[in-house]
């Protein structure tokens, strides 16, 4: 038998990846005809006319989603094929949303906006970042050699924003940086860098922080020895919070490192330390800033301040108005909402599609995040899972602060929508984080070198090479 030829019964793994890769390509078609039908819906539904510049944008995103296609193909051929069409289609959504939104703007003489040229734009920037990351990063593994640089780096980024000169402060937070006409938001990079950090951090000192202390009430505390990590991801959050004003990027930074320290020590006690961690910052956050007090306040009753929460009382009403099944794309009246083509993109969506459309959106970001923790199940290497799981459980939290935010399930945070708002850093940080997700899947799925048996012939040859 020899070394191509695959045994018997055995499917030959050289047609797996184009199996694979088949399958995404229908799937990529389903996921483009998403967003390009929701474009023309966007059209029929406001003016009873297909887009004039529908051509242009159709070729845009099947262009892209085709590129992708493609890097995937020849740099990560075993990587998993639903994770590409579940991105393409959450990006083609929204960009119709926003293109739905610069309608009415336009209609009511705004001087905001037009946005969705721009974000056709991000999203290319974000695809070439997408094969950026697929290029450079050939073995995830290797990452873990610079583990204090990428957490030298997310300090760095997470600092940049208070630079006197180089720091913006937008609607409250100083999370924003401005060079010349460009704005970028370090944090969603930082957010990259800091999954690298803990990642690498955990795999070493994984056994230490293992290590049980007291029991208490059946759960295993750990020793107060090994607090300082947990510590200064708090102090650290509580960093974010105080001098950036960042309520959702203090919530996701914290939130990440405890799901991934719990998930490298399989010691429930950290759950118990981290969440007293969280309550006390939380409590404190509440008694000493008057900006959290008010995310808070409008929480619990925004009709108490029309004037002040206005935003949140126009997202309620604009939700109740599409009702069950929406009032259809185009038909509703999102811009009434402030920033709805961003922070509240999803009550946009809920509008004119309804509380079945935002169920179905919810589960294309379940199905992402689940099968980002499926590659980290099935990941070889410790290192890898802890990345693969750190990824996907940043789109988790992410998602559930701004549909929770928006739905009053929990105070307002003000982070983006994975894919769909507004905005540039969002975009390309979230696309680099879908090519380092599947980077991750192709080295898990690729098949183990075959072994074989040495025959006769191979045998005299070894021999005569000793």
């Amino acid at each position: 038998m020899s070394a191509a030829s695959p045994r018997a019964g055995a499917e030959d793994p050289r047609l797996v990846p184009r199996k694979r890769r088949g399958a995404e390509l229908w799937l990529l078609l389903l996921a483009t005809v998403v967003g390009v039908g929701a474009y023309i819906a966007v059209g029929l539904g406001f003016d009873g006319e297909i887009p004039t510049d529908t051509p242009r944008l159709a070729g845009g995103i099947v262009g892209m989603a085709l590129i992708a296609h493609v890097a995937i193909r020849r740099l990560a051929p075993y990587a998993d094929p639903v994770l590409l069409p579940i991105v393409v289609a959450l990006n083609g959504l929204g960009l119709a949303m926003i293109h739905r939104i610069d309608l009415s703007l336009e209609a009511d003489g705004s001087p905001v906006g037009p946005f969705a040229g721009n974000q056709l734009i991000w999203t290319a920037l974000g695809v070439a970042s997408f094969i950026a990351v697929l290029l450079v990063v050939r073995d995830h593994r290797r990452l873990q050699a610079f583990t204090y640089t990428f957490g030298f780096l997310a300090l760095v980024l997470l600092l940049l924003p208070l630079i006197p000169g180089l720091g913006v402060n937008i609607l409250g937070a100083q999370i924003w940086i401005r060079v010349g006409p460009f704005s970028f938001q370090p944090g969603e990079v930082a957010k990259i860098c800091l999954v690298v950090f803990f990642a690498g951090y955990l795999v070493v000192k994984r056994d230490a922080l293992a290590l049980a202390g007291r029991r208490f009430l059946g759960i295993d505390l750990p020793r107060g020895r090994d607090l300082g990590p947990i510590l200064v991801a708090w102090l650290l959050s509580l960093g974010v919070l105080v001098f950036q004003r960042d309520l959702g990027s203090s919530l996701l930074f914290f939130g990440l490192f405890l799901v991934m320290l719990y998930v490298a020590t399989e010691r429930p006690g950290w759950l118990v330390v981290g969440g007293l961690l969280f309550a006390a910052g939380a409590y404190f956050s509440f008694l000493t800033f008057s900006h959290v007090q008010a995310r808070v306040d409008g929480w619990l009753d925004p009709f108490s301040n029309s004037e002040e929460y206005y935003q949140i009382i126009q997202a309620m009403y604009g939700m109740a108005y599409g009702g069950l099944l929406g009032r259809g794309l185009g038909q509703g009246d999102p811009s009434m909402t402030p920033f709805s083509y961003s922070d509240f993109i999803l009550t946009s969506l809920g509008e004119e599609l309804g509380l079945a459309g935002i169920m179905a959106i919810l589960m294309m970001y379940a199905l992402l995040v689940e099968r980002g923790l499926r590659t980290a199940l099935v990941c070889r290497d410790a290192f890898g899972k802890l990345i693969a799981t750190g990824l996907a459980v940043s789109f988790a939290l992410q998602v559930f602060v701004v549909a929770g935010g928006v739905t009053r399930l929990i105070p307002l945070t003000g982070l983006t929508t994975p894919f769909m708002s507004q905005g540039g850093s969002s975009m390309v940080a979230n696309w680099a984080i879908a090519a380092l997700l599947l980077r991750i899947s192709d080295q898990t799925r690729r098949p183990a070198p075959e072994v074989r048996p040495l025959e006769a012939d191979d045998a005299t040859q070894v021999v005569k090479m000793r």
